[in-house]
């Protein structure tokens, strides 16, 4: 029991409990916020959607439409991800304008605002409230989620970094659990209590806009950004607890010169510049992946399977709880493993998995009526597949801006990489039901198709990135950016990528 507890302590290393803290505390903000907002409207559905229809009734002397209410509530649940994308939009101005910790005080203010509209929305008789709030609480994900994986990344050893970035997913998946059980009938799922459930948002923001408070700016961005060493170093060893910073401050100084008197880069600099061709294809697959995976066609499902079982409809909340439960549990596991096995493995043979498991599926779900133990073996591949992706493409993909691109790059990055994923998500929301409709069982062959297409592309071209500094990482990518070229030719990108 003694060398187990010694092994923990060791992988762990507790003389970075700051650092620890540092993580929780960023946590609780864009990522938990995201995870509640996902399943917040699961509970309360019929109750704003009766709310809607009583203040139209009340305004206009007459019931709201079916087609208009249908068309309101598509616009409450959908509006998040819009105020998602502006928020990851501005993930690339904010933060360096006004530093990673400032810019998230600002960013809790806009969550505090909108729990805030969302308490008030019933008082005032007023469903566009509801609207403004949650577009507020999607920019509050939006930039959250982005700045806590810039903030967290550029403050944590490279030995860590793997570890300490996947606590996004890790908050995320907690949050779904927790606006989940919150959400049951009897707790907060009820008519008179809907309003202080969608308000719930507002505390997480509260805790981490006075927690932040305690914390220093990122080390990296105090150094390479605003070159302030000596500050810098000071917060390494407060948040680190070391003394000898010889190589992490020499490994900052490579990378400072190697944008010495540039500005940080654009989004269209991104997306133009040979210089990061094939980061910018290593984030954007994955990324994209986390919607078009098929996860949330196998959430969907998933009730109608365990229906099938003879769950009773009464009874499939509490069988939410148990994914919720599953993803998160995968998440941690992630978490501890990451830095050991490495993000393209896990990525990689993730994807080609979740392919494999959903091919089974289809071919389950077109036999579901023959034979009466088919259901229950579906409902095991459900929970195989989002075990896989826990383990893999969920965790993984939260890494990769932090990962793959140097300090001058890495705000624009994250304008990419959120934006990549609010529209992809938007895109899912607008067509899965039509998918459904038209290919039944059978839409399931266009994500495995994707995973499959994106597991070879990362096992096969993508270098791994575990246990190297920024400057390793880029060096290993302008081997495949610059594969075909003289390294004397594009002067521009190659100062900026491997000048050291």
């Amino acid at each position: 029991m003694t060398i187990r507890v010694v092994i923990f302590l060791e992988f762990v290393q507790v003389q970075y409990w700051r650092l620890y803290l540092l993580a929780v505390v960023l946590g609780i903000g864009g990522s938990f916020q995201y995870g509640l907002q996902i399943s917040f409207l699961t509970a309360p559905a019929k109750h704003i959607q009766n709310f809607v229809n009583e203040t139209w009734l009340g305004r206009y002397g007459v019931a709201v439409g079916d087609s208009t209410n249908t068309l309101i509530w598509s616009f409450i649940v959908s509006v998040c991800s819009l105020g998602g994308w502006l928020g990851a939009i501005h993930s690339g101005s904010l933060p360096v304008k006004y530093g990673r910790k400032k810019a998230l005080l600002i960013n809790n203010v806009v969550a505090m605002v909108a729990a805030l509209l969302m308490v008030l929305s019933p008082t005032a008789w007023s469903f566009e409230m509801i609207l403004l709030g949650r577009f507020l609480y999607g920019y509050n994900i939006g930039l959250g989620l982005s700045v806590h994986l810039m903030y967290l990344g550029e403050s944590s050893p490279k030995k860590l970094r793997g570890f300490l970035t996947l606590t996004s997913s890790i908050f995320i998946g907690l949050g779904k659990l927790m606006g989940q059980v919150v959400g049951i009938r009897e707790l907060m799922g009820t008519e008179d209590m809907w309003p202080y459930l969608l308000a719930l948002g507002g505390l997480p923001a509260l805790v981490q806009f006075l927690s932040l408070l305690c914390f220093p700016e990122a080390p990296r961005y105090l150094y390479i950004d605003k070159g302030d060493k000596e500050t810098c170093k000071k917060v390494l060893q407060w948040l680190w607890q070391e003394e000898d910073l010889k190589m992490e401050l020499d490994d900052m100084e490579k990378e400072r010169e190697s944008v010495q008197g540039q500005a940080a880069k654009t989004v269209l600099d991104v997306l133009r510049s040979r210089a990061v061709r094939w980061q910018m294809l290593a984030l954007s697959l994955p990324c994209a992946g986390v919607q078009f995976c098929g996860i949330n066609a196998l959430y969907f499902y998933a009730f109608d399977i365990f229906r099938e079982s003879g769950v009773e409809e009464e009874q499939m909340h509490y069988l939410s709880l148990g994914i919720g439960s599953t993803e998160l549990i995968t998440v941690i596991i992630c978490a501890f493993i990451i830095d050991r096995a490495g993000r393209k493995r896990l990525m990689g043979f993730g994807y080609l998995i979740m392919g494999v498991v959903m091919s089974l599926l289809i071919f389950m779900l077109s036999i579901k009526d023959m034979y009466t133990w088919v259901p229950y073996f579906n409902i095991a591949l459900i929970f195989s597949v989002i075990c896989v992706y826990g383990v893999g493409p969920c965790g993984v993909s939260m890494c990769l801006p932090a990962d793959l691109f140097l300090q001058a790059w890495r705000p624009s990055a994250y304008v990419v990489s959120g934006t990549i994923n609010w529209i992809s998500l938007f895109i899912i929301g607008m067509t899965f039901p039509y998918l459904v409709d038209s290919l039944g069982q059978y839409c399931f062959l266009i994500f495995v198709t994707y995973c499959v297409f994106s597991a070879a592309f990362l096992l096969f071209f993508i270098p791994e990135t575990k246990g190297k500094t920024m400057v390793e990482i880029t060096e290993d990518f302008n081997k495949l950016n610059y594969k075909n070229r003289a390294k004397d030719s594009d002067k521009d990108d190659l100062a900026l990528a491997t000048k050291l």
